[in-house]
């Protein structure tokens, strides 16, 4: 008799055979110009239960443009494993045509000329006409949200996140979990997920004082979809306190609390579950080894790391999915549920091309009022890029959209060295493109903006950045935090990423004089994003902002400042 893992296996090769996934199809479409809305949408309608995932939204409600990544080093077991396979690999893996509508959507090369052909990305009233497509074909689909929402752009710093949640709300999800939500602080969180039409979902966020499940966010919830008895459990970021300032929301506590996933697991099949979510915000490797430890998932929804596959990826009998970020992805699964047992699957990641979708009208309109009251502000313009720059921030050691918040820190605060976070939101901008101030917004905007300038030893230095780089490339995803490493300005260094911690960054070298980092000297150090209380500066926003005017035109050279050993 054939076991229910051959199911699923049986699942995902019929999906590479078909293509449910749909990128054999409708990118050779793209490519000859007859795209159409028709072509996105379609989907074979499989089994009983329909799950909408979408994740990682970054408060991008209008359209935009957003570059993957050209380096995503895998480690460990996962070493060459997806997500950590970029480019021309990645689509050789999946059989993606290159010049195709999938190659311009899911890799970084020749991204700006692709993108003159296929234009921008996103745009939550898109998103909200797919989503009102599926519900059509499935009317008790469930859409789940992992998190990263009200956070990212300028209209949502001014609202507190006010917009997004209004927008979000016409959407209708069933659920949603969290991550950088939790810097609006404790007080308003709370406040937005007590008006909530929809569960907040984290049972990892516990009480820190009494260290118990925190009374304002449920573990799971309960939905009927198709006839079958769906349970959806919440899992938050785990890392809140260390990778965000945790004195923003000290009463939680968070953590990846495997044991209690388990006996969430356990408890909703004691009380009938016949599929089991997880809607994750862990990070891609996180959710793969929580899905080796956890028993009775049967799907998990992936987010946080900011990776979009177009097929899920098979972890014993339990599928992860992964759907992209700011916007640019919806994902659809279809799931087959007999007898308590997910048995099969279909699924597809839909790309959102905002010049083929139709927008929803009723969503547009409410995104156009959430602006209007900040539109002069948001439009006007700072700078432009020059021909030949693209602004992008995603990779793991540069980004352009980094390499110029570096050399305003430097120019702007009179330092040395600059840091910026190696955080992965934010749109990317084309080649004589003007910048405009939500343009600076979109890559800065967090609630603890602040621009330091400090004293740092040449020892000191060298700690942060070890540290940084085993959060990258600590081989156990546990220990992993699901960012990329600290951009620097004015100094490069050599890294070994199969080093351990302590080792992996040498050769560091001040660039403007050649000289090489003296662990006992002291160098004028700026940067942002400090997780410290009471940070001195002025916001990141404001800095950028005064450079890109003298500057005029932006032009970023190449970045050859780090030399990268084991990739």
């Amino acid at each position: 008799m054939i076991s229910r893992r051959d199911f699923l296996q049986a699942s995902m090769a019929a999906s590479a055979i078909v293509g449910a996934s749909g990128f054999g199809n409708w990118g050779k479409l793209a490519a000859q110009q007859t795209l159409s809305q028709s072509d996105l949408l379609q989907f074979d309608t499989f089994g009983n239960v329909s799950l909408i995932h979408i994740t990682d939204i970054h408060a991008q409600l209008k359209p935009i443009w957003f570059r993957e990544p050209q380096i995503n080093i895998g480690v460990g077991e996962n070493s060459g494993q997806v997500p950590h396979i970029t480019g021309a690999d990645f689509r050789k893996l999946y059989g993606i045509d290159d010049g195709s509508a999938s190659h311009y959507a899911l890799s970084y090369d020749d991204f700006s000329a692709l993108g003159q052909a296929y234009g921008r990305m996103g745009g939550m009233d898109r998103v909200a006409t797919v989503v009102n497509s599926i519900r059509a074909d499935r009317p008790d689909a469930l859409l789940l949200d992992g998190g990263d929402t009200w956070h990212g752009s300028y209209t949502c710093y001014k609202t507190e996140g006010q917009d997004v949640v209004n927008v979000m709300n016409l959407l209708k999800p069933d659920a949603m979990t969290f991550h950088w939500e939790f810097t609006l602080g404790s007080d308003r969180v709370r406040d937005i997920v007590g008006d909530l039409p929809f569960a907040a979902l984290g049972q990892n966020i516990f009480d820190a004082e009494w260290d118990e499940p925190a009374e304002d966010f449920a573990p799971y919830k309960f939905y009927e979809s198709g006839g079958v008895k769906v349970a959806v459990i919440g899992q938050a970021f785990p890392y809140m306190p260390i990778a965000n300032p945790g004195w923003m929301f000290p009463e939680y506590s968070f953590g990846i609390r495997d044991q209690r996933m388990q006996e969430m697991v356990d408890e909703v099949r004691g009380q009938g579950a016949e599929l089991v979510v997880c809607l994750s915000h862990n990070g891609f490797d996180v959710d793969k080894k929580m899905a080796e430890r956890v028993s009775g998932i049967d799907v998990i929804l992936s987010g946080h790391t900011h990776d979009a596959l177009p097929e899920p990826v098979l972890i014993g009998e339990t599928i992860v999915v992964a759907s992209g970020s700011n916007g640019k992805f919806v994902s659809r699964i279809d799931l087959d549920v007999r007898d308590g047992q997910m048995m099969g699957f279909r699924h597809k990641l839909i790309p959102i091309f905002s010049d083929v979708i139709e927008p929803d009208a009723e969503v547009a309109t409410a995104i156009d009022a959430e602006r209007a009251p900040f539109l002069g502000e948001l439009t006007e313009v700072i700078g432009k890029t020059a021909d030949d720059t693209l602004l992008y921030r995603r990779g793991n050691f540069n980004g352009s959209w980094d390499d110029l918040i570096c050399d305003a820190l430097i120019q702007e605060r009179e330092a040395d060295i600059s840091m910026s976070p190696g955080v992965r939101w934010g749109p990317s901008i084309m080649p004589g493109q003007d910048i405009t101030r939500e343009d600076i917004f979109n890559v800065t905007s967090m609630t603890y903006p602040n621009a330091y300038r400090t004293e740092m030893t040449g020892e000191f230095i060298h700690t942060i950045m070890e540290d940084v780089a085993d959060n990258l490339f600590n081989t156990d995803p546990y220990y992993q935090q699901g960012g990329d490493m600290v951009r620097v300005g004015g100094m490069g260094y050599r890294i070994d990423i199969n080093k351990p911690i302590g080792e992996r960054v040498t050769e560091m070298t001040l660039l403007k004089t050649g000289e090489a980092i003296d662990p006992a000297k002291t160098y004028v150090v700026a940067g942002w994003a400090s997780v410290n209380e009471g940070t001195e500066g002025p916001p990141i926003w404001d800095v950028v902002e005064s450079h890109i005017r003298k500057l005029g035109t932006v032009q970023v050279a190449p970045n050859n400042s780090v030399e990268v050993v084991g990739a």
